[in-house]
Parts: C-alpha cells; structure tokens; sequence
C-alpha cells in the first residue's frame, strides 16, 4: 500500500468520524435545547412535552409491561408488510416486463392506483380481512406495492438496449436474459426500492393502526391524542423513529454487504 492510498483511506476515515460526530452533535444539541425549551416553559410543555417526559412514558410503558408488546406489535406488521410488497411487487415487474401487451395494458391502472389515497380503501380492507392484523398487513402492503412495481419495472425497462440484443444474437432465452442482465443490472434498483419502502411501510402500518389496531404504537398516538396525554403521543413517535432508523440500517448494512460481492 502505498503512501497515497494510506492517505486517502486516512482522509476517508477522518471524513466519517466528523459525520458521526456532527450527527450526534445535532441530536444532542436538539435534545437539549427542546428540554430547556419545556423546562423553562418557553413553550408549554403541554403542547411540545419534553426529552425527560417522554423518558418517563416509556419507562411506565415498560413497568405495566405493555411496552414491548405495543412494540412488537407494531415491528412485526412492518416487517411482514414490507417483505411481502417488495417481494410481490418485484416478482409482477418481471411479469409486466415478460409479457410487453399485459405491461401495455396495465400501465395506466398502475397509475391510478399509486396516485389513489390508500387510506380510502381502509373500510373497504376491514371487511374483506377483518379488523385485525391481517387488515394492518394489507394496508402496508397497498402502501408499498405499487411503488416497488413501477420502480422495478422501470429499472427494468432502462437496461441497456445493445447488450439485450447481444444476448440475443448469442441465442440466449428470455430466462437467461432476466437472470444473467435484468436482474443483475438491477440490484441498485431493488436497494433503492428496499429503502424507500421502509418509510412506506411504516407509513401503511401506522394509517392500519389507526383504524383497526388495539396494540402498537399507532394506537398509543390515536389513544393519546384522544385523551388529550401529548406526553404519550411524544414518546410514541420517538419510538416510532427509532425502529424506522434500525430498520433503514438493516438495509444499509444489506447493501454493504451486497457492495462487497458484486
């Protein structure tokens, strides 16, 4: 290794130190300022609670055991919601991408669909699966397919024109086509899909909760804001982006991981 490389590598080093440092510098000073924002009563604490409040919360959540309950709840209908529409939606963008005429004709009905709200179709959900976890699934599910479809399929369709027809002329199958080019090409694509569907799915589990849950942190908002404890509700978003964070890091560190290999 030479004197240069040890530089760069040095430099690259030193480069994520003072991001982490910053990024922790940030969320402290933010902390901080909010708390003594409470304290002081700059703001009522009432409306925006507090670092320490929302500390107390979780900490009578965990006493009374019901915290990791709600957590778990909620964790698992992400999970499932976001494994089930990204691996559907990927497997109907290869089919849209086999089959040109059906891709043709679904084309606008994938549009509408993505551009239809999903919480409209939330009573709809109720009754044909119930009003259960099934129902919060589902609505992850809606949330996050139609996205992933359109991605893939677009990905997809923006492979390099010649080295299609190079397979071509070589006799390759269309199998052979999608295994050894398509998909391949669009590992980037599918990392990016991955990402974009974490916040998706927490979105779609969320709204879920909201109309049908009686565990989670969707329903620690909806019932905190009905009884009027914003302290509750505070504390329920904090959680809610701390799983998001770990979640999006597991697909971080998947990524990695793939980098590496390819």
């Amino acid at each position: 290794m030479n004197t240069k490389h040890e530089k760069y590598l040095k430099k690259l080093r030193q480069r994520k130190i003072l991001t982490i440092s910053l990024q922790f510098g940030i969320l402290i000073l933010f902390v901080t300022i909010w708390e003594l924002i409470a304290h002081f009563e700059i703001v009522d604490p009432f409306i925006i609670s507090s670092p320490s409040r929302i500390i107390k919360i979780i900490t009578s959540l965990y006493a009374k055991n019901n915290l990791f309950n709600h957590l778990h709840a909620t964790f698992y209908e992400t999970v499932l919601g976001f494994l089930i529409s990204t691996l559907l939606g990927t497997i109907i963008a290869i089919c849209l991408w086999w089959n040109k005429l059906l891709c043709d004709v679904l084309e606008p009905y994938l549009i509408t669909l993505n551009a239809l709200p999903k919480i409209a179709l939330g009573p709809l959900i109720i009754i044909w699966v119930g009003a259960g976890k099934d129902a919060i699934i589902c609505m992850a599910i809606l949330i996050s397919i139609i996205i992933t479809i359109i991605s893939m399929l677009n990905g997809f369709l923006e492979v390099d024109k010649e080295k299609i027809m190079l397979l071509k002329s070589m006799h390759a199958k269309k199998i052979q086509i999608l295994t050894k080019l398509i998909l391949p090409s669009n590992i980037p694509t599918l990392i990016s899909v991955l990402k974009i569907n974490v916040g998706l799915a927490w979105v779609g589990t969320i709204m879920g909760e909201y109309l049908v849950s009686r565990e989670g942190i969707g329903y620690l908002i909806v019932y905190g804001s009905q009884v009027f404890q914003l302290d509750l509700v505070m504390a329920s978003t904090v959680m809610l982006c701390i799983l998001a964070s770990l979640m999006y890091s597991g697909v971080a560190i998947l990524e990695n991981i793939i980098k590496k290999k390819f």
